[in-house]
């Protein structure tokens, strides 16, 4: 840009800057205010930065700005307003342009842009420049935090992004042709800032932990010092070369030197004795020409073998998106003074620096405090820094922040997320395949690491390897990486060189895992499957065309018919259909909307001819919608029900999209004929199964992945021996150990072979040239027994065409494929035998003819769906929808008035029942669910809760039988069937009447003893538990036990509860020996496995056991409450008994009472003031609610034994509310306390 065409109010503020007389900068007065004045104009430039263009042209920063900073750095305000300024100058084009810009114009300011700040560059390659910033960025360093202000930091920030901008400014190749080991404008600053001394502040920066804020940015300016060095040759430098480099180089000279000879000598060949003019015209025999004649070749023989129909043609124009992605990055070798002072600031970067860096960087990356795609620097730094200390001195110590499973996972999750966006957003693939390719080498650095680690002499570094690697291989999403990659790899977008390292990092991934299972006899892997719940949606429920509504005379003319059809309803010479439902209640729609939906569903049915139908949904939507009268009275007779649908017949109904009107048979076909759509939802499944490493490999037998790596194979002459190698390796495992090498017939891959073993340095490739013959010596002997695989090699192909390529076409029609087939065809005999078999079982009624027919057909692979489809064709059937599959729980949802009364009955027959609900089921004569019939008694009002219709439990006369090793209260144990086997003996016994007593009451005799001894066991461990000064949880677990036989009592069902210490003291306890032995012995189950943390008492234990428990528990000091207690006692016993006689008069009269054992109540009072024995808590029910002497003398009490605490006049789990006000429970339980004898 010319000057003189600059703004005019822009030159002037340029020119009152100052000028500069020799190396001396003279400053104007107006400086400052003119610094300022520039930051302005550059806020406000437009979309070309028409102002940041003007300024480069003028050179403000060569001629101005850098004189300032190195001339008066002592004036603070002049400096900081420059440093602003330059920030601003040299900030990134692409910084500026938002992307690089794809117009003409806009493109040319791009690029204009970029050479300015190019000039910037080297402008700043000036020790006195960064001797200045180093200075002024000392200075603030060594202010302490408190000391310093928010101008101090701001400074500290843009003088590092002053030297970020500036290393990040790219190279001009075409200004810089220089070699390598020549000083480049890049190595000239890096120079300048060793020497300034800038390096050592950078790690200061990184090291000091007051300055952490400063991670990203001092990491951020580590990548770009090193942007162009290849860590292992920077970690070699100034060392004696490796025996193994020096060869590497000798064999890349001899190969240079084979093929130098190799042309020398075709050249010598290729020259005649006479003149070409003289060389004569030869006729080709066996290669045609354009037209039907032989070739006539007017060149020398030698020049035939390099004869092609494509010479002399224009090359195809590659479309620009799909030409090769560029390459992009590019290594060259800096001055040797350069690279001695990086390879110095790389170790010393590693051993003070680098752990502590990467774990700030970390934290603020996966706390998003970073700027959008700062993880880049991340990832290139565990790249570049674990690669040098592999090549320099390996100590993992060094880069232990970054070996780990969190970084794999890190890493793993940013290459899935780079992956997902390539896909995705078209427009930015490049960039993102290049950041994806920035994790493929932290990821490739890792496995190359970890695999170092296992050669290590310290035996702590080989079992962290090992445990890495468990946790990797373990993992399925490691696994499945590598797999993805390939089979999405797109050249257009990724650069070769991203799949030359995803090649060597899968075979160093595989090279890893083959050694890691080689060396187990089994390997559990994770293995998540993916399940697919198809929501199948018919397309018949789409909205169907809208018809034309038939005419007055059409409905005139329909009307007689469907008369005739509702008076044979009503003279129930016509059965009506009982699966017509108007309402869904699990529907989104409106209940006003499913309202006029009925509406329009009886006049489709009036329309179809289907009378019945209508008026069966006409009644149904009567009783769903009363109100109003919409679908007539409740008792309309069955002339007005006429009537009323003949009006319904001719009423212009509004329709929607929805219900267009009734479906011929012929559409009715079509529908069922058509494919079913399918909405598919995810699950996640994860499961554990043994890993199998030839099966994992076979999953590399693909299409997409053997095309990756033929692509890479194309350029072995520029590959390295490493490159090649992993490509024959990975080959060589698809061809020979999954015996598929017909993957690799293919004419392009085969033109590739015979250049590989046509060229004159192919004793290079050797291992190449090798694996070529091998396939070509394989396609070979498969074409003697198969001459059509010369037309196979135009295509690539799959697995499945591979193997049947070569082991016979005839595979697929033998049913070895899984590729779907068309039906075979109906022959003249099968439709005869369906004929027959059709006409067989047309008459079975409520049978599925369908399914009777398929069991007798000679070709048993015919499936239903073929069957209904040649029925219909046969014209057997009217449609497919005649033989409809029932369904379980559609046909009956509404109740009719004669099931009503039937429901009614049952109940009051089988009110008195044991199992009421279950009774009315088996009598009940339309069958329906148990939920059903409990909502249809409760709507009725037949029952005012569910509780009522639950399973009565019977009252056995004495305790449930117990063997003699189980506990009293029928732990758990091997004796459960024993046990459960004798309970259900007893409850028939005790059905059978007297008789059946006795035997209860003998069994009960038989067993007493070894009750008794248990009982005396429980009391002597809770005594010597007493004594141990556990008497706290003594009296909580009692608690416990009464409450849960409270809780099961009152619900009726029991589920296992789970004893849960609140206090340190009961704790301690449940950890005590004898307490658990004593837990045990009540009946209590100990936690069964690592996921349960408390012992619980099983469902098994009825309510009476678990009283039973407690007062076995309670002991001698449960009696030592004083005769007042006791004379409670036997108060609350004897209202017990009068309401337990009066609810076997009202409920049970028939019931014979069973002999009481040992002796009658009576006597057991008796004995109760005689010898005082365990006290036993029972609840009863109560019907009394406003009797005064229950209230007084039967109050809930808080513990399984109030003896111990007599002042006590409060209980939490009572049901009484306040001072004697009863709960508003109709039927509330008392507790009551019982004696009787040991």
């Amino acid at each position: 840009m010319d000057l003189y065409m600059m703004n005019c109010e822009l030159l002037a503020t340029c020119s009152a800057l100052g000028y500069l007389e020799g190396d001396v900068y003279h400053k104007e007065p107006d400086c400052l205010e003119s610094v300022k004045d520039l930051i302005r104009y550059l806020r406000y430039e437009d979309e070309t930065r028409d102002v940041r263009q003007q300024l480069g042209a003028a050179q403000i920063l060569q001629n101005d700005l850098l004189p300032i900073i190195t001339q008066y750095p002592q004036d603070k305000l002049l400096f900081d307003a420059v440093i602003r300024l330059m920030v601003n100058l040299t900030q990134p084009a692409l910084l500026c342009f938002g992307k690089v810009p794809h117009d003409p114009s806009s493109r040319h300011c791009f690029l204009q842009v970029v050479s300015y700040l190019q000039a910037y560059k080297e402008a700043f390659a000036c020790e006195k420049v960064f001797g200045n910033l180093s200075e002024k960025l000392y200075d603030l360093l060594q202010l302490d935090w408190e000391q310093r202000q928010e101008e101090d930091n701001l400074l500290i920030e843009r003088i590092l992004l002053l030297v970020r901008n500036v290393l990040h400014v790219p190279a001009d190749p075409e200004e810089e042709k220089s070699v390598d080991d020549d000083a480049s404008t890049h190595d000239r600053v890096l120079w300048a800032v060793h020497i300034s001394g800038m390096d050592d502040l950078l790690k200061f920066l990184a090291s000091a932990p007051a300055e952490q804020q400063w991670g990203l940015h001092v990491l951020e300016i580590v990548s770009l010092m090193l942007r162009d060095q290849d860590p292992e040759q920077l970690a070699a430098v100034g060392q004696a070369r490796p025996a193994k480099e020096q060869a590497a180089d000798v064999r890349d000279l001899e190969l240079l030197r084979q093929r130098e000879l190799a042309e020398r000598k075709s050249r010598a060949f290729q020259r005649g004795s006479r003149h070409s003019r003289f060389g004569g015209s030869y006729v080709v025999q066996g290669l045609k020409s354009l037209g039907d004649r032989d070739l006539v070749f007017h060149k020398g023989l030698h020049n035939l073998k390099h004869y092609s129909h494509d010479l002399g043609k224009e090359p195809r124009r590659v479309p620009k998106r799909r030409q090769p992605a560029p390459e992009t990055e590019l290594h060259r070798r800096s001055a040797l003074n350069v690279r001695l002072f990086l390879r110095d600031f790389c170790g010393d970067f590693l051993e003070s620096c680098y752990n502590r860096l990467m774990y700030l960087v970390k934290d603020q990356l996966l706390r998003e405090r970073g700027q959008q795609h700062d993880e880049t620097y991340y990832l290139w730094a565990v790249a570049f820094f674990m690669a040098f200390n592999r090549s320099r001195c390996f100590r993992p110590e060094l880069v232990s922040e970054t070996v780990s499973v969190r970084t794999f996972h890190l890493i793993e999750q940013n290459l899935t997320a780079y992956y997902e966006a390539m896909l995705l957003d078209k427009k930015e693939a490049t960039s993102w395949a290049r950041r994806m390719h920035l994790a493929l080498k932290a990821y490739r650095e890792l496995l190359t690491t970890v695999q170092e680690m296992d050669r290590s002499p310290d035996e702590a570094v080989r079992d962290s390897s090992k445990i890495i690697k468990n946790n990797i291989f373990y993992l399925m999403e490691y696994r499945e990486l590598f797999l993805t990659l390939f089979r999405k790899f797109d050249a257009s977008r990724q650069p070769r060189s991203f799949l030359r390292d995803l090649v060597e990092t899968t075979h160093l991934f595989l090279k890893m895992l083959e050694a890691f299972c080689r060396g187990r006899s089994s390997l559990v892997v994770q293995s998540k499957r993916v399940r697919r719940r198809r929501k199948q949606q018919s397309r018949a429920h789409q909205a169907a065309p809208t018809a034309q509504p038939p005419g007055p005379q059409e409905l005139q003319e329909l009307w007689p018919g469907l008369q005739d059809q509702l008076n044979a309803c009503a003279q129930g010479a016509e059965p009506l259909p009982e699966d017509m439902v108007p309402f869904d209640a699990a529907s989104e729609t409106p209940v006003e909307e499913q309202r006029a939906q009925a509406m329009v569903r009886i006049q489709d049915s009036l329309l179809g001819g289907q009378a019945a139908a209508a008026l069966t949904l006409l009644r149904s939507a009567r009783e769903v919608w009363p109100e109003g009268a919409v679908f007539g009275s409740p008792q309309a007779a069955v002339e007005e029900e006429t009537q009323l649908l003949k009006e319904i017949l001719f009423a212009p109904l509004p329709r929607c999209l929805g219900h267009a009107g009734p479906a011929t048979p012929e559409v009715e076909e079509e529908e069922e004929e058509e494919e079913e759509e399918e909405e598919e939802l995810e699950a996640v499944q994860v499961s554990e199964k043994e890993f199998s490493f030839l099966d994992y490999l076979k999953r590399f037998a693909n299409v997409s992945v053997v095309k990756a790596y033929i692509l890479l194979l194309r350029s072995y002459r520029q590959n390295s021996a490493h490159t090649n190698h992993c490509v024959a390796k990975m080959l060589h495992r698809i061809a020979y150990d999954l015996k598929m090498e017909a993957l690799l017939f293919q004419l392009s891959v085969f033109c590739l072979f015979d250049r590989l073993i046509s060229d004159p340095s192919a004793a290079a490739y050797k291992e190449l040239v090798t694996f070529a013959k091998y396939i070509l010596g394989k396609f070979f002997a498969l074409v003697a027994t198969n001459k059509k695989a010369y037309v196979e090699l135009l295509f690539w192909k799959s697995t499945a065409t591979a193997r049947e390529m070569t082991e016979g076409y005839s595979l697929l029609e033998e049913g070895d494929s899984s590729r779907p087939h068309r039906a075979p065809k109906w022959t003249r005999q099968e439709e005869e035998e369906l004929r027959e078999l059709f006409l067989k079982y047309k008459g079975v009624e409520g049978a599925d003819i369908v399914g009777s027919i398929l069991p007798h057909l000679q070709v048993p692979s015919r499936t239903r769906k073929q069957v209904i489809k040649q029925l219909v064709q046969l014209g057997l059937a009217e449609s497919a929808r005649d033989f409809r599959r029932e369904r379980k729980g559609t046909r009956i949802v509404l109740w009719t008035e004669e099931q009503e009364m039937e429901l009614q009955r049952l109940f009051e027959e089988f009110r008195g029942a044991d199992d009421i609900l279950g009774s009315i089921m088996r009598h009940l004569t339309a069958k329906r669910s148990k939920a059903r019939v409990v909502e249809k008694l409760l709507s009725l009002g037949l029952v005012a809760e569910r509780k009522e219709l639950y399973k009565k439990r019977k009252q056995k006369p004495g305790l449930p039988g117990v063997s003699e090793d189980s506990s009293p209260v029928g732990a758990a144990g091997p004796e459960e069937e024993s046990d459960s086997e004798e309970e259900e003996e007893e409850e028939a016994a005790w059905e059978e009447g007297s008789a059946g007593g006795r035997a209860a009451e003998g069994r009960q005799e038989q067993h007493g003893e070894s009750r008794a001894a248990l009982e005396q066991d429980v009391q002597g461990l809770a005594r010597c538990l007493r004594q141990g000064g556990l008497a706290g949880p003594l009296l909580w677990l009692q608690n416990c036990l009464n409450r849960a036989a409270d809780d099961r009592e009152e619900d009726g069902t029991a589920q296992p509860t789970p004893l849960v210490p609140l206090s340190e003291e009961n704790e301690n306890a449940m950890e005590d020996e004898g307490f658990q032995q004593l837990l045990r012995k009540v009946g209590a189950r100990a936690p069964a496995n690592e996921q349960e943390s408390f012992w619980r008492l099983p469902a098994k234990l009825s309510p009476k056991q678990l009283r039973q428990a407690a007062a076995s528990m309670a002991g001698e000091e449960g009696t030592a409450g004083g005769p007042e207690q006791r004379a409670r006692a036997l108060q609350s016993l004897q209202l017990a008994r009068r309401k337990r006689a009066a609810l076997a008069e009202v409920e049970t009269p028939q019931l014979q009472q069973p002999p009481a054992s040992p002796g009658t109540e009576p006597e057991r009072d008796q004995l109760g003031h005689a010898w005082p024995g365990p006290k036993r808590n029972r609840a009863v029910l109560s019907d009394d609610d406003e009797n005064p002497e229950s209230q007084a003398v039967a109050p809930a009490l808080p513990s399984p034994d109030p003896d111990l605490d007599p002042d006590a006049d409060t209980d939490t789990d009572s049901d009484w509310d306040g001072e004697g006000a009863p709960a508003p429970h109709p039927r509330k339980r008392l507790r009551i306390e019982e004696e009787e004898e040991d």
